[in-house]
């Protein structure tokens, strides 16, 4: 007994459990509006966007992640922009954007000769956060959940039918930019916990799991920011006996978890795709 509670003696490893469940939790939440929203490609581009907003403002000699998220910022606002004009689609639109950002990261952080932080961007170090990291996750979670509850009912709308949801006076310009802006944050504050490659899953695991649950986008909500507690719990826990990556465990326990859900939702003849038949009760 004392061995599975022998992590919990360290002040750093109390600050990662924190952290990453809060990170999953707010993850699971973000997570279901883009992916019922089609853009599950979104999470992975903006991640690539701010790494090299990170970089442009560490050459700067500024602050990094407030270069993370105002190039986050940016690139989803430039994102929603090129997709509303319909020329070309909005996963175009993103690996444009995106990739040219994240070249920009790429080719800084190679002059600028700082491997250490590179790998800690990309990969994540959540053994190395800090109590101020914690709050700065914390704060993010509070204010992104108290905006889902106050406009709820316009982020449903706008999430399954924004045409229906404009004409009936749903500002669906203004929805679209205030979740660029949770979604940039979310990315930004979870680079300390899975790194920017590996945010995209988490941003898309937890609610597919969700939704192969469920049918109700209510409980799919819940279940997802519950999934995506969890498994930061599970996957930092078991990255200190196992001595893995931080964030890869994390991704690998709810990669683990979809794997049973999907069995659970094959037995149970549930339809696994997210785009049909949920309830928005």
């Amino acid at each position: 007994m004392e061995t599975l509670f022998e992590p919990f003696r360290y002040e750093f490893f109390v600050r990662a459990i924190c952290v990453a469940v809060v990170t999953g939790a707010l993850c699971g939440l973000v997570g279901t509006y883009v992916v019922l929203k089609g853009m599950s490609y979104i999470g992975h581009g903006l991640s690539h966007a701010v790494f090299g907003g990170a970089a442009i403002f560490l050459a700067l000699r500024l602050n990094a992640l407030v270069g993370a998220f105002a190039i986050g910022v940016v690139a989803a606002i430039m994102i929603n922009g090129v997709s509303r004009r319909r020329t070309i689609g909005a996963d175009a639109a993103i690996g444009v954007i995106t990739s040219a950002l994240f070249a920009v990261g790429i080719a800084i952080v190679s002059v600028l000769r700082i491997p250490r932080l590179t790998d800690a961007l990309l990969f994540g170090n959540v053994l190395g956060v800090t109590v101020r990291d914690v709050l700065l996750v914390a704060a993010v979670a509070i204010v992104s959940a108290v905006i889902v509850f106050l406009r709820y009912r316009q982020m449903l709308f706008a999430t399954f039918d924004p045409e229906v949801a404009e004409v009936s006076g749903v500002n669906t310009v203004w929805v679209d930019l205030l979740l660029a802006l949770i979604l940039a944050s979310t990315i930004t504050v979870s680079m300390t916990v899975v790194g920017v490659v590996l945010i995209a899953a988490m941003l898309v695991i937890p609610p597919v799991i969700a939704r192969l649950l469920t049918d109700s986008f209510h409980r799919m909500l819940w279940i997802s920011v519950v999934t995506g507690a969890f498994c930061g719990f599970v996957g930092v826990y078991l990255s200190y006996y196992l001595d893995w990556p931080s964030g890869a465990t994390v991704v690998l326990a709810a990669s683990t978890l979809f794997v049973v859900a999907f069995g659970v939702s094959s037995l149970r003849n549930r339809r696994p795709l997210p785009d049909v038949g949920i309830d928005v009760h």
